[in-house]
């Protein structure tokens, strides 16, 4: 069973009741969580030269500017997401994302994105991030383009070992991102 306790048109406070089978033994819990619709995130490599594009974009929620991943939201709002829940395609619109995403930020057009990872957010929140990793690539000639509120101030590619130091230093500071990309470094070095 479950409970919309609030709807913003965004995010959804929700409450729940749900049985789990843990170990063999059946367990009711009631838990209250906080949903929003999934987004993604392009791992752009240079696999010869064992570099990834960063983006230098301002985080309205760090009043500051971070390094990160290109990317950004699936759906619209809550309503469209939910309604991809109960269709089963959710997935099918996370690919139609990947490269309208890349494109508007960081003027790529792309071909053949694979999906590394589904990062879950979990404690609490239910905020899934695709992360795709993009090997083939070319410039699409009229750049980027930017949503109104996006706030970017250019992109650079940088080695793993320059990724390493800006994860240690806290330039890049989306926290699953940061997990993403050391995984993603140590695999592939």
């Amino acid at each position: 069973m479950e409970k919309s306790l609030f709807d913003n048109g965004f995010f959804e406070f929700v409450q729940n009741e749900k049985e789990y089978l843990i170990d063999g033994t059946k367990k009711v819990v009631k838990r209250n969580f906080v949903r929003r619709p999934p987004g993604i995130r392009a791992l752009i490599v240079n696999k010869k030269e064992k570099k990834i594009l960063l983006s230098k974009e301002y985080r309205y929620e760090l009043e500051s500017w971070d390094y990160r991943l290109p990317g950004g939201k699936v759906f619209e709002n809550l309503a469209d997401y939910k309604q991809a829940l109960k269709q089963n395609t959710v997935l099918e619109q996370v690919e139609k994302t990947v490269p309208k995403e890349v494109q508007e930020e960081v003027g790529l057009l792309i071909t053949k994105p694979k999906l590394l990872k589904v990062s879950q957010a979990g404690a609490g929140v239910e905020w899934d991030l695709y992360y795709y990793e993009i090997t083939d690539y070319k410039t699409d000639e009229k750049g980027p383009k930017l949503e109104e509120d996006e706030v970017i101030d250019g992109y650079i590619w940088k080695s793993y070992d320059d990724i390493v130091e800006m994860c240690i230093n806290k330039q890049i500071q989306e926290e699953r991102t940061v997990g993403m990309l050391l995984t993603y470094i140590l695999k592939n070095k």
